[in-house]
């Protein structure tokens, strides 16, 4: 996939380090710096201010690899033949993804989401340990292809991003978080328009969660928490993998 408006990865991982150290408040689901400023500073050669992400509670050793009641495919199952956009808007399989070897789908709410960026910023950081094992992650939201360039804006994310603004992929998955009206109208107060992100009138979005597919589209260890807070640290996805024994998959 063609990388978008790539910036220098030392500043920002310097910018992101700084900003881990500065207090923020849970009282609203934080956006940050505008992304449009930051697309647009990227764009001009210069680095954007970092983003305010958040960093997530690990869950326990022993919910590690566990799905929440109802959602996502079990380990041991085939996933469906779904597609989505790339940066670009072209239809992407997710076969001829996992085809070229293990995938690593994790499913995000947004760009607009601090934990989330927290979470991509993780995979872009770790993104040589996972090569090593020889798997790719793939990140899926319901942004827009547009909306989903302004995140890769931010800083250098050298893995496939794809746009779901169907919802198809997520509800296929079966990590479908339908927001209610009451929810949707307190995130607009707090300037996050999912129909802005999404270009969709659907009000869903992902629940975070993860799938370790192998090249024949088996899951190898999925996870999902009902608390968008709590996603598995590097640690324990790294350790997942190396348990799952992908070699010759």
């Amino acid at each position: 996939m063609k990388a978008l408006l790539r910036v220098t990865l030392p500043a920002l991982l310097a910018a992101f380090q700084a900003s881990c150290s500065k207090p923020s408040s849970d009282a609203a689901p934080a956006l940050g710096a505008s992304t449009t400023s930051l697309a647009a500073a990227a764009s001009a050669g210069a680095a954007p201010a970092a983003p305010t992400f958040k960093e997530s509670n690990a869950p326990p050793e022993d919910r590690v690899g566990i799905l929440a009641p109802n959602t996502g495919i079990p380990k041991g199952q085939r996933v469906p033949d779904v597609h989505a956009l790339d940066l670009d808007g072209k239809d992407v399989a997710l076969a001829s993804l996992y085809a070229k070897g293990p995938i690593l789908l994790a499913f995000y709410r947004g760009g607009w989401c601090p934990y989330c960026s927290g979470e991509i910023h993780g995979l872009t950081v770790a993104f040589p340990e996972y090569q090593r094992r020889g798997v790719t992650p793939v990140a899926v939201s319901v942004d827009k292809p547009d909306a989903e360039a302004k995140t890769t804006a931010t800083f250098a994310i050298p893995f496939p991003v794809l746009s779901d603004s169907d919802a198809a992929i997520i509800e296929a998955f079966h990590v479908v978080k339908k927001v209610q009206d009451d929810e949707f109208t307190k995130m607009k107060g707090f300037g996050v328009d999912l129909e802005t992100y999404s270009g969709k009138a659907h009000h869903e979005m992902a629940i975070p969660a993860l799938f370790l597919i192998d090249r024949t589209g088996l899951v190898r260890w999925a996870h999902s928490d009902p608390d968008f807070k709590v996603r598995p640290t590097t640690a324990q996805i790294l350790a997942a993998i190396d348990a799952a024994h992908l070699g010759g998959t």
